[in-house]
Order: C-alpha cells, then sequence, then structure tokens
C-alpha cells in the first residue's frame, strides 16, 4: 500500500550540495579548493538551531535583490525619459514600463481599458492603472516631477519585490535543494530584462499557484494561476500538465478543482472589463492575430534563410516570407505546431516509466509555446526561468542557454538602433545567428528534460526527494489502475515514504 508523502519526510537524502551533486559546478570548485566538505555543514542545519545568520536561503534571497539592484542601475540612463541620440538602445536600456507610460495615455489621467485600449490582458493593465494614475495625480500638483521616472521606479518595486517572492517560493519547494534558486537570483535574464515589461506580475503568481499546488490545495492553485493567466496568458498552459499527470494518478478531482477556479479567476477578473468596454478590452487579441513574423522567432529565421525578404513579386516568395503576408494561415500554423507539441507533452505523461514531475511538463510546455510562436520578445526569457530551475536545476545546460540569451540580448539592441538609424549595426546574419543559438538552447534543455522523464535515474531532484516535491496530492500516489492495464504489465508498487 502507498501513502502520500509528507513534505519535509519523503526525502532520501540531506541537503544537496552543487559541489558534490553537480558536474559543472564540481569542476569549477576546483579553482576555491575543490567541493564542500563533510565537516562544512553549518548552512545544513533546521532554522530553529541555526548558529549563522547567513543561511544558504538568506544568501540566495540576497543574491537576487543584488540581482534587481544591478538591473535598476543598468536601466538608470533611461529612467528620466529623455531618449536622445537612440541612448535607450546605445545603452541597452530601453523599457515598456516607461515608454508605455505615455503611450498608453496614464500621463493624461487615461484609465486603462475604459479611455484607452491596452495590448495587454486586464491584470497587467490594472496594475498600470493602479500605479500611473496616482502618478498622474501628483504630477498634476507638481509640475517638477518627472512622472515617467516615478512610474518606473514604483514599477521596479513592485516587480522586484515580485522576483524576490518568486525566489522564496523556489526556495520553500526546494527547501533541501536550496542552491537551486540561485539559478534564478543569478541569471543573466533576470538581471537584463526584469522591468522591460511586466512578466514578473504573470511570473511571481504563477509561482504561488504552483506552491499552492505542492501544499495540496487545488482550488487556491487554480485561482492563483489564473489570475497569472489575466496578466500574461501563458501560466494557464500549466494547467495541461496538472490535468494529464493527475489523470495517471487518478487523481482528477483535484484537477478538475484546479482548473474550474482557475476559469473563475480568469472571468471574475475580465468581466468588469469587458462588458463595458469590449472593444478595448479586445485589442490584446485583435493585436496577436493581426501580428505578422516577429524578430528573433523560427519564422524570422526562416524569412532569413528564404531570402525572399521584401521582394517585389508576390509571386516568387519563399515559404516563410509567403506566411508572413498570410498571416491567418501563419496562426493556424503556429497554433496547430503548438497544439502537436501539447500531445506529445501529453503522450510523453503517460508513456514514461515512472510519472513525470510537474515542473518538467510545464517547462516543456511553455518553451513549446515560445519556439513556435511567431512573437518572442526578448524579456519572454523570464517566463521559462523558474521552471527550468524546477525542471532541470543544473547549472552547465543553464548557464549556455543564458549565454545565448545575452548574446540575443546584445544583438537585438543593435538590430533596434539599425532600425531607428537606418544604418545596420552588424550584418542581418549576426542577429539571424544569435536568434538561432537561442532557440537551439532551448530545445537542447527541452531535450535533456525529456531525456531525464524517460531516465528518472539521471533527475537531480529525484536524487534528493522520493517523488514530486511540487506533486502536492500526486506526490507519492500510485499510477492508476488504468494506466498498468493499457500497458499490458502487473502494477508498479510507488516507493514508500521513507525519513531522513
Amino acid at each position: 500500500m502507498s501513502t502520500q508523502s509528507t513534505p519535509g519526510i519523503d526525502e532520501p537524502g540531506a541537503h544537496d550540495h552543487p559541489s558534490r551533486s553537480d558536474g559543472f559546478v564540481r569542476g569549477l570548485s576546483g579553482l576555491i579548493g575543490g567541493p564542500l566538505g563533510d565537516h562544512a555543514v553549518a548552512l545544513d542545519r533546521p532554522a530553529g538551531r541555526e548558529r549563522r545568520f547567513w543561511t544558504a536561503a538568506r544568501i540566495v534571497l540576497a543574491l537576487v535583490c543584488l540581482t534587481l539592484a544591478l538591473h535598476w542601475v543598468q536601466k538608470s540612463p533611461c529612467q528620466d525619459g529623455a531618449w536622445q541620440n537612440n541612448v535607450q538602445y546605445t545603452r541597452f536600456c530601453y523599457t515598456d514600463v516607461l515608454a508605455l507610460y505615455y503611450a498608453e495615455g496614464l500621463n493624461e489621467g487615461k484609465v486603462p481599458y475604459r479611455d484607452h485600449p491596452v495590448e495587454y490582458p486586464v491584470l497587467t493593465g490594472y496594475l498600470m492603472g493602479a500605479l500611473g494614475l496616482p502618478v498622474h495625480a501628483l504630477g498634476t500638483g507638481d509640475p517638477e516631477l518627472n512622472q515617467g521616472q516615478w512610474f518606473y521606479n514604483l514599477n521596479a518595486l513592485v516587480l522586484g519585490a515580485l522576483a524576490v517572492a518568486t525566489v522564496a517560493v523556489i526556495l520553500a519547494l526546494r527547501r533541501r535543494r536550496p542552491w537551486d534558486a540561485a539559478l534564478f537570483a543569478l541569471a543573466p535574464a533576470l538581471l537584463l530584462t526584469a522591468t522591460v515589461n511586466w512578466d514578473l506580475l504573470a511570473i511571481g503568481l504563477a509561482a504561488f499557484g504552483l506552491l499552492a499546488w505542492a501544499r495540496s490545495r487545488p482550488a487556491l492553485a487554480g485561482a492563483l494561476l489564473g489570475l497569472a493567466g489575466a496578466a500574461k496568458l501563458w501560466p494557464l498552459f500549466i494547467l495541461g500538465p496538472v490535468l494529464m499527470l493527475a489523470l495517471r494518478a487518478g487523481r482528477l478531482r483535484a484537477a478538475l478543482t484546479a482548473i474550474g477556479s482557475a476559469i473563475v479567476a480568469v472571468v471574475v477578473v475580465n468581466l468588469p472589463v469587458a462588458i463595458p468596454y469590449r472593444e478595448n478590452w479586445d485589442r490584446f487579441f485583435e493585436l496577436n492575430t493581426e501580428r505578422a513574423i516577429d524578430w528573433g522567432t523560427l519564422w524570422y529565421i526562416g524569412r532569413y534563410l528564404d531570402n525572399k525578404v521584401g521582394s517585389p513579386d508576390p509571386t516568387d516568395l519563399g515559404p516563410f516570407e509567403w506566411l508572413n503576408v498570410n498571416i491567418p494561415t501563419l496562426n493556424v500554423l503556429t497554433y496547430a505546431l503548438f497544439g502537436l507539441a501539447c500531445l506529445g507533452v501529453a503522450a510523453l505523461a503517460l508513456a514514461a516509466p515512472r510519472r513525470p514531475r510537474l515542473a518538467q511538463l510545464a517547462f516543456l510546455v511553455v518553451a513549446a509555446f515560445l519556439i513556435f510562436s511567431k512573437v518572442w520578445s526578448q524579456q519572454f526569457v523570464l517566463w521559462l526561468l523558474p521552471l527550468a530551475v524546477l525542471a532541470r536545476p543544473k547549472w552547465g545546460a543553464f548557464l549556455a542557454w543564458q549565454a545565448a540569451e545575452v548574446c540575443y540580448f546584445a544583438a537585438f539592441y543593435g538590430e533596434l538602433l539599425g532600425a531607428a538609424t537606418a544604418r545596420p549595426v552588424f550584418p542581418e546574419g549576426v542577429f539571424v545567428l544569435a536568434a538561432t543559438l537561442r532557440l537551439t538552447t532551448v530545445v537542447v534543455l527541452c531535450a535533456l528534460v525529456i531525456r531525464e522523464i524517460m531516465r528518472p535515474e539521471l533527475d537531480a531532484v529525484r536524487g534528493t526527494y522520493l517523488d514530486d516535491p511540487d506533486g502536492g496530492v500526486l506526490d507519492g500516489a500510485p499510477d492508476a489502475g488504468w494506466l498498468d492495464h493499457w500497458r499490458h504489465r502487473p502494477a508498479q508498487p510507488t516507493p514508500e515514504p521513507v525519513s531522513p
């Protein structure tokens, strides 16, 4: 008989130390004296018996604060809004947050959706209004106040707090692997793109949704994922893996509860805008339907390979350039490919020799969406960061991916500067190469995650935890009987939880 594991007692091993368990970190540790020794155990003591202030969790939280502070400094040349001589591109400091304060009419006191259409889902628009309208009111009485700078800094504080909260959630989900959270805290992508847009709002809410699911609170998890999906669409994709894993474990009630509460949350948040201001509310969906192939995507790389961009002869277009002209067909193709990828992830969830972890499948689904999407903005890398940390906390491939993202970041700003000045900074092939490296590293990460799903003994998290620390009601649950019947094999026993 199998019982559900209890958080804190289902781990077969002690705290993980990357210098011992991660080959990449172990190799680097030779530069500073080698892996952690057997007597260096101060960081492993429970919180109540700590003799040192700097525990692993506190170090990681301090690191993310340092990363966010450096990000603020990196964006500081743009904070006054006086973007002369393309400083926003030459100093790599462009941010939608400041630009859209003016573009969305917040500087004129316009209420999002009521007075002006907004290109984002409603919860993002709510945040814009909640921070922007008080700044405008304050600036009305003080003409010397730089409203745009105040708006940016208020958003930086809120988004920074959400980033710190996300790290805290990762630490809570990986209490025996606290250094995993350092992958997020020190990620170059976070340093470069944290406040480019409002993506950290959805990321923070989605992280709390995953934590609620891990604590076996499906209704709360669904509500939080629904709120996250009302800020950016992608967190709703996580509900697909939840459903498939629950189907495999015979725990559909919990999954359906989460999905139902997510639907309720999305509806409740959207209705106050969708009913009275339907046309302005619909702007997000219209924009995504009408957009052509955007920079840096799989489709953009294909256009370059076509070598037919801007051809004056409409009958002499390569396949990717033809898709760029025929946007409805492009939309259908991108949705179809993403749908096929989701079916593949669903099949993987059922066919794997052991039930995959939730974070592994969630990472694959969100990565597939980005790989096949016609839009892949620079800050979308943030969507994958917490999922990559939870799915595959290994430093080598993670840092290779982050290096590719840094290269793309630099190439992207070169492309922006070239477009603004009508003088290319470098040949187009350089930007396409950077986009290809980014795409390739994400695909490689997907392949590595799939490999560890099919060979669970390679999974670093399963080397520390007995089953799935993010699984909630699924953690430690046996596969449903129908699955073994479908596979024509005897039911496999689930390992009993063990005390540390």
